[in-house]
């Protein structure tokens, strides 16, 4: 069953959430069973014996958040009374009946009266007042470190209980292995059964699966917790030190490299600069799956510091070897200055050619984008905000076939939506041939019909480039009709340079001349610039690429009339 249609459970049986866990702990026992350690094998037996109400009850924590729970606010109407459903997973030991809270979890779990009667002693030999807010009480309070207890010990008077999930990262390392990350989680087949997001059905076998081994698993884990512990505000220093060696896989290589930089950024940020460079440097090298801003804040900050000879040895050969358009970008602003600070000559540069340009002043202050479509709009030359959306639209609907082709690697659960493989290195190699037959439709003249009945025939599916409510079909219809074939080649071949980077950076508008004489343009893109606002690096590039292939695109400068 590759159709998440057909694997979420109907929502009118009251035990759907069950019947979607139980059939993700049977689809990664199949798939990925030689991937299963002890703890997961024995959860699935302990699992399987358990009776419904508790398998349910267990469910309805897993899918809650935290591990912490208030027995009172565990009431489901399908479960009904919870207190017998729960002794047996607390026999089973994936509960804790009496677990011991620290402060965080006890201010988590209690309300501010609750808190009052709690920490009464507590609140008297800090000297807080009665009245204290729920946060003073907290800062107060956790200076003293007071040592985790039970909450029968915090609060002796109380009737209420608070057991913990002890298999949350089980059950989490068995939700990483059927989505193949965590961003994903148990909503996906609701939401998928509640019609809000469809996906396309890529048929693959049962060999296909995200992780080749449990080495891979723990490192993607690994890395997931470094990552929280960060954002949680942990020193990037003591994270540093708990980095493992980059993983040979080269998807988890490239999560390695972005987790070196997010360390490097907020090192640079505390003024720890020799932290910084080192994590650049272990972002930005050795490639594949390395990270060109990580090298190019390693050299900013080199600069920075000074260190200008060592900066200018690493940038000169990056210089001339990069395939990075960003990077390269970065580069020439910054090698001029390098050698320029060393009393070298400048390096030979290509200019960047300058955009056309128009400027506009309307009455305001409004959506700036908006003003400017309005005031351009007129029947024989009608204007549509479009940022990001038709090109990569028209690319996604034309190259459909390519993107969802159901090879190794790509697919390997119903809720994708898209392959898995997207942004690596090999994507685009991997499937050239199919790329190029959908390609190859512009210069037969059969990209119309094909786009047009992608457009009706996958309505609403979902696609990494395809924004459905932002392509209608008379959009789609004026721009394949106005914009001609090699234009729109020429800007497919570059998304497939770099995709990730790429699908970002397009003009904000488009406008079509839909009766212009033969051999004028019947269409301009327009990328607008509100007051004090100028060009991002992506879409100068982009609009450097219009101008080098003919595209016609200009920038409009608009200023607001001030009012009399």
């Amino acid at each position: 069953m590759n159709s998440a249609a057909a694997v979420a459970a109907p929502l009118d049986d009251p035990f759907y959430y069950l019947t979607n866990f139980e059939f993700v702990l049977a689809w990664v026992t199949e798939r990925h069973g030689d991937l299963l350690g002890e703890a997961e094998w024995g959860f699935h037996v302990a699992f399987a014996a358990l009776p419904r109400a508790s398998r349910a009850l267990l469910v309805r924590m897993v899918m809650r958040r935290g591990e912490h729970f208030r027995c009172s606010r565990l009431a489901y109407a399908e479960i009904g009374d919870t207190t017998p459903a729960l002794a047996p997973l607390v026999a089973a030991g994936m509960v804790e009946e009496e677990p011991l809270l620290d402060l965080e979890t006890l201010f988590a779990q209690l309300q501010l009266p609750e808190l009052r009667c709690a920490l009464a002693s507590e609140i008297a030999d800090v000297g807080l007042p009665a009245s204290a807010s729920k946060a003073a009480l907290r800062e107060a309070l956790l200076a003293h470190e007071p040592a985790p207890r039970t909450l029968k010990s915090w609060w002796p008077e109380s009737t209420e209980r608070v057991v913990r999930l002890t298999v949350m990262a089980t059950c989490d390392r068995l939700r990483l292995m059927f989505f193949g990350n965590l961003r994903q989680d148990w909503s996906e087949f609701v939401l998928s059964e509640l019609g809000h997001q469809r996906f396309e059905a890529v048929p693959f076998g049962v060999d296909a699966r995200a992780f080749g081994c449990r080495e891979e698993v723990d490192a993607y884990l690994a890395l997931h917790h470094l990552r929280g512990r960060l954002e949680e505000g942990e020193a990037p220093d003591l994270l540093a030190a708990a980095l493992l060696a980059r993983p040979a896989n080269p998807w988890l290589a490239s999560r390695h490299a972005r987790l070196c930089l997010a360390l490097g950024r907020q090192a640079e940020r505390q003024g720890e600069g020799a932290l910084a460079l080192s994590l650049y440097g272990r972002a930005g090298w050795p490639a594949p799956a390395a990270s060109g801003e990580g090298r190019i804040r390693l050299l900013r900050l080199a600069e920075r510091r000074g260190e200008t000879r060592k900066a200018l040895t690493l940038a000169e050969p990056l210089a001339r070897l990069t395939r990075d358009e960003a990077e390269a970008q970065a580069l020439g602003r910054l090698l001029p200055r390098l050698r320029r600070r060393l009393g070298l000559p400048p390096p030979a540069m290509t200019a960047e050619p300058a955009p056309e340009r128009f400027s506009l002043r309307l009455p305001g202050p409004a959506w700036v984008e908006g003003a400017v479509r309005d005031h351009l709009h007129h029947e024989a030359a009608p204007v549509h905000y479009v940022e990001n959306t038709l090109v990569t639209g028209l690319f996604g609907l034309l190259c459909w076939e390519a993107l969802f082709a159901p090879l190794p690697g790509a697919f390997f659960h119903p809720f994708q939506s898209g392959p898995a493989d997207l942004y690596r290195e090999d994507f685009v190699a991997r499937r050239r041939s199919r790329f190029d037959a959908c390609l190859a439709r512009l210069e037969a003249g059969t990209h119309r019909a094909a786009i047009l009945a992608a457009w009706r025939d996958k309505q609403g599916l979902a696609n990494p480039f395809v924004h459905w409510g932002a392509l209608s079909e008379a959009l789609l219809a004026q721009a394949l009709a106005c914009i001609p074939p090699a234009h729109l080649r020429a800007c497919f071949e570059r998304l497939l340079g770099d995709l990730r980077a790429n699908r970002a950076g397009l003009p904000d508008l488009v406008q079509f001349f839909p009766e212009a004489p033969a051999g004028e343009p019947r269409y301009r893109l327009i990328e607008v610039k509100g007051p004090g606002d100028r060009l991002q690096d992506n879409q100068r590039r982009w609009l450097a690429f219009f101008r080098h292939r003919g595209i016609p695109a200009v920038v409009c400068h608009l200023e607001w009339l001030t009012p009399a």
